[in-house]
């Protein structure tokens, strides 16, 4: 089924597949640096070798980074724009060096300058980095977000603008979260309901596009706009959406990872994990 949860590098990139292991997780997310820094210590071949045998040796797979908090691809401000788009690329890298196959990312905020304006510095910073970078491996997934403020992303048509404005497609992916599209409007509750948002998600992105799911129950009721989130099956969403995902063969491989809160222990995506787990009909 492909679950898992996003995992801490703290102490050596290494350590969030032996938290995964831990956790019960088939596959893991991590940031690639930390994520409240622009600077990023050097990856060594020493950090890369042993967090790609770790894998080896677990079967816990990394199948995404997520970017930074600071970059802001959307920015009408040039001098944070051109910072951003360097911070980007850096983190293009780092993927590339894991050999993580999906960089996750919220498109960005317009901060006031308009939601076209923001879309097209969006389309504009990511030909320049996959032109900057012919032979990369790593595909942009650009992940739906809640809506909140000035931020882009919130629905389905944006992202498919951002799509279209990118030359080289193939790298293109999405990331679709439960909790931002549930924030944002799109209901995934009622079966009925969870199809149509599934349909329109197709025709207007395609499916094939969805590389990662991001499972995270919601604190706020649908429709807010806010982006908190909550235990699965804790929150405004319930047990339902994540059922009506579980059961959707169409997405048996794709990768979902929680990104609830959590303690040390891990104890909290042990119980997540189990939960959705016990959520799948058995399948003759």
């Amino acid at each position: 089924m492909l679950l898992g949860a996003h995992m801490s590098i703290a102490g050596g990139v290494y350590n969030a597949v032996l938290d995964g292991e831990k956790a019960g997780c088939d596959v893991i997310q991590i940031f690639t640096k930390q994520s409240n820094q622009w600077k990023a210590k050097t990856l060594t071949d020493e950090d890369i070798s042993r967090f790609l045998d770790e894998q080896k040796r677990t079967g816990v797979k990394a199948v995404c980074a997520h970017t930074s908090y600071l970059i802001n691809l959307g920015s009408p401000d040039d001098a944070l724009y051109e910072k951003s788009i360097e911070a980007f690329k850096i983190e293009m890298e780092r993927c590339d060096a894991l050999k993580i196959p999906q960089l996750v990312m919220h498109p960005g905020s317009h901060v006031g300058s308009g939601e076209e304006a923001g879309l097209k510095r969006i389309g504009d910073a990511f030909n320049r980095l996959l032109d900057a970078m012919p032979d990369g491996k790593t595909s942009i997934c650009i992940e739906t977000t809640a809506g909140q403020g000035t931020n882009l992303g919130y629905k389905f048509e944006q992202l498919a603008q951002i799509i279209d404005m990118v030359e080289d497609k193939n790298r293109m992916s999405v990331c679709l979260d439960t909790c931002h599209i549930f924030s944002a409007g799109y209901p995934l509750q009622d079966p009925k309901e969870y199809r149509a948002t599934m349909k329109e998600f197709d025709n207007i992105i395609g499916l094939k596009r969805l590389k990662v799911i991001h499972f995270n129950d919601s604190k706020k009721p649908f429709g807010s706009k806010k982006d908190r989130h909550e235990h699965i099956g804790d929150g405004e969403l319930g047990l339902e959406p994540f059922r009506n995902i579980m059961n959707d063969r169409r997405f048996n491989k794709v990768p979902k990872i929680l990104e609830t809160p959590k303690s040390d222990d891990l104890h909290e995506d042990i119980e997540n994990l189990e939960r959705l787990r016990s959520l799948v009909k058995n399948h003759d």
